[in-house]
């Protein structure tokens, strides 16, 4: 039997793992391991054909040019000793045997052949570690399942003529593939656009607009109408140039719902280029306030905006009442209207605004002509959806028309109390601010008509007197602003019933200004009763330093102070805003009282008791040797705590010109948390006023007065002069005032 070649071989022996519990691998599934069991010992003959069935099947026999044998016919099945391993030229003949199936072949030819198996050859027994191993044709037409990459690589270049030997693709040493890393990632450009417009939305408008010269793709990006839904420039419409703001509003003409041009004087020359009054058509708010346009242009956004709820035509002359037209027929959810200042429009366009806009809430129309007319107010009065009203400076305004918007025309009158039966008011805020043709007549007619009144104004209404402001406070449980400047006829009755009335708790600002008759007597009784006041205007009245002590024993008293242990800073908040200057008898005693309390802490220590600390054992030997000492209790352990209380809100005070400047450096101390500075400001402000008062009286002893006037001015310089800024120079940053020695003789 010849010996088979290194190429030729058929089975590769594979070193199964010691100690392995199963065994050896099998190569051959377990239905065939009955066929393949060894059988009897061949002898003689049938020895002698299996033997030259063998070597039929080498390579070396078909090189030496002998002819190849045939199979031979028998009933039993080929063995795997007869697959021939010849070259490509080989692969044509018909395979031996017809029960090996594709599993069992592994990767050789199992088609059938029209020769019978060979009678009597048994097949070998193979080494159950070995593993099987297939050869492939020159032309690479017998591997099957391998790899085109596998195959020719394993293709010899060298020796011709000898058949090449492929490995199936699941005998291959497994890789991890690993794979490749991407080249030039752009983190921005993956992301979806949706997520890049949610960033970019949390940018400012200038943001957005420097970000555009980045590159093309960034300037179609920020000019996209998603990040312009809301174009409010009322912060940079002085710095942002007339053609970007036109490129802004082009661009994103469709997606603006929001759109706020006030003061926009740049855009005078360009309401017509590029058709920018028509680009907007989904607008919701508007406002053009101080911007210069003309009548067409307004005209245009008006008829192309049919969703308009806010408008603001504030102080444009090019408003009139054909534009007010537009707005009552094309706007109908309009709900504020701002033409305060519009020369050009009178009731007679606000009528058809009445008519065409039936959820009007909010009408400022200062100054506009034509409130005598009691057919324009009495559609007013029948609507009554009317939530705030600004009729400020309109002359037109008088008692009778007053009268029509409050009580309506020809109304029932109940007989009882004399007075209109009609449906009160929805009317929250009323601003009559010189209305100089309305009396306490007209006035009058608010009494139990306006039940949810929050604001009232009725600064230089001349004539109103104390028995109509009197009756109307209670009835209005809801007022939180209160404006009664330059009412020269009011005394202190008024403020007395306003203390007592329902809403007192509720009074947010109150404004008395120039109310001569006004003191102490009326302002001490609100103090004690409105708590909740933020701003409080008494300038040119006759109220005296006990209002401002009261005042600042008020905002201690309404919230506790603020208690912190331990060495920490506190900074208070802003919270009553106190005018009170050109009065009379307000000193600067009184001005003290307030900076003291403004500056005003506590400091308190308590000492706590810790628990004694567990004594460690020492060693034995040492331990013994004290046994027979007493025991000694262990010492107390303290801890002092150090609590701070601070007020939780300071006044800020305008007072006399000349104390104004140190109140104001005061209270700037006290807001960034400089207690101590502030409270040593006070007290040589106080020395110098104390001294310069003592400078000014007559009698023995006035140059000593004079002279300690003079040193604490000095000290009073030097305190200010180091409240600079900290780290700005000598004296925080500022040049000190010249001062001589004095002579020595002298």
């Amino acid at each position: 039997m010849a010996t088979t070649s290194a190429e030729s071989a058929v089975v590769e022996e594979v070193q199964s793992p010691v100690g392995s519990p199963l065994g050896p691998s099998r190569l051959i599934p377990p239905p065939f391991e009955e066929q393949l069991q060894p059988g009897p010992k061949l002898k003689g003959r049938q020895r002698l054909l299996a033997g030259l069935q063998r070597i039929s099947s080498s390579q070396s026999v078909s090189r030496m040019g002998h002819t190849r044998s045939r199979a031979y016919t028998t009933n039993e099945r080929g063995s795997m000793s007869c697959i021939s391993l010849s070259s490509a030229a080989s692969l044509n003949t018909p395979s031996f045997g017809t029960s090996l199936t594709r599993e069992f072949s592994a990767g050789f030819s199992t088609a059938p052949t029209s020769t019978v198996t060979t009678p009597g050859i048994q097949i070998p027994i193979f080494d159950e570690r070995a593993r099987l191993r297939y050869i492939s044709g020159l032309d690479s037409k017998g591997s099957v399942g391998v790899p085109a990459d596998l195959k020719n690589a394993s293709r010899p270049t060298n020796t011709p003529g000898i058949a090449e030997v492929d490995e199936d693709y699941f005998s291959r040493p497994v890789s991890q593939h690993v794979p490749p890393g991407k080249k030039d990632f752009n983190f921005w450009s993956g992301l979806p656009s949706e997520l890049r417009m949610g960033i970019m939305a949390y940018l400012e408008p200038r943001e957005i607009v420097r970000c555009s010269t980045v590159a093309k793709s960034w300037h179609q990006m920020c000019f996209d109408g998603q990040l312009w839904a809301i174009l409010d420039t009322s912060s940079f419409y002085q710095s942002i140039p007339a053609d970007a703001l036109v490129n802004i509003i082009t661009s994103a003409g469709p997606f603006v719902r929001d759109l706020n041009l006030r003061g926009c004087v740049q855009l005078r020359e360009r309401w017509h280029a590029k058709g920018l009054s028509d680009a907007c058509r989904n607008l919701e708010n508007f406002s053009l306030e101080g911007c210069r346009i003309d009548r067409t242009s307004i005209n245009n956004f008006l008829h192309q905006n049919h969703r308009l709820v806010h408008l603001n035509l504030c102080g444009l002359a090019g408003a009139s009442n054909a534009g007010l037209k537009i707005v009552a027929n094309n706007c109908p959810k309009l709900e504020y209207l701002n033409v305060n200042w519009c020369n050009n429009i009178d009731t007679r366009g606000l009528t058809k605004v009445i008519d065409g806009c039936p959820n009007l809430k909010d009408l400022h129309a200062s100054e506009v002509r034509g409130w005598d007319d009691v057919d324009f107010v009495q559609k007013i009065f029948l609507r009554n959806s009317l939530e705030r009203l600004i009729l400020t400076h309109c002359d037109t305004l008088t008692d009778e028309s007053l009268s029509v918007l409050i009580e309506g025309e020809d109304s029932e009158v109940d007989y009882l109390t004399g007075r209109p039966i009609v449906p009160p008011r929805n009317l929250k805020h009323l601003d009559l601010t010189r209305c100089r043709g309305i009396t306490d007549q007209g006035v009058r007619t608010f009494v139990n008509n306006l039940p949810y009144l929050e604001g009232l104004n009725l600064s230089k209404c001349r004539g109103i007197l104390d028995a109509t402001l009197t009756e109307l406070l209670p009835t209005v449980p809801l007022l939180s602003h209160l404006d009664l400047e330059e009412l020269e006829d009011l005394t202190n009755i008024v403020l007395q019933a306003l203390s007592t009335a329902p809403c007192a708790k509720r009074l947010r600002h109150l404004s008395i200004s120039y109310c001569e008759n006004l003191g102490d007597t009326g302002m001490l009784p609100v103090l004690k009763t409105c708590t909740n006041l933020e701003a409080l205007e008494m300038d040119n009245t006759r109220i005296s330093d006990l209002v401002l002590a009261e005042a600042a024993a008020m905002t201690r008293t309404r919230l506790p102070r603020v208690v912190i242990q331990g060495k920490a800073e506190y900074k208070p908040a802003n919270g009553l805003r106190l005018v009170a200057y050109d009065c009379q008898n307000v000193t600067w005693t009184g001005v003290r009282e307030v900076m003291s309390r403004n500056a005003e802490i506590f400091v308190t220590t308590h000492a706590t008791e810790l628990p004694p600390l567990e004594r460690t054992t020492a060693a034995s030997s040492a331990s013994s040797s004290v046994d027979h000492l007493p025991s000694l209790p262990p010492a107390p352990r303290i801890h002092i705590v150090r609590s701070t209380s601070y007020p939780a809100e300071v006044i800020q005070l305008k007072c006399f010109y000349t104390y104004q400047p140190t109140v104001e450096e005061h209270t700037k101390r006290v807001l960034r948390g400089d207690f101590l500075s502030a409270r040593r400001l006070e007290r040589k402000w106080a020395e110098f006023m104390i001294a310069q008062e003592e400078a000014g009286a007559a009698g023995a002893g006035s140059r000593r007065r004079r002279r300690r006037a003079r040193e604490a001015q000095m000290m009073h310089a030097d305190e200010e002069d180091s409240a600079g800024t900290p780290g700005s120079g000598v004296g925080g940053g500022r040049r000190r005032r010249a001062r001589s020695g004095g002579c020595t003789v002298m």
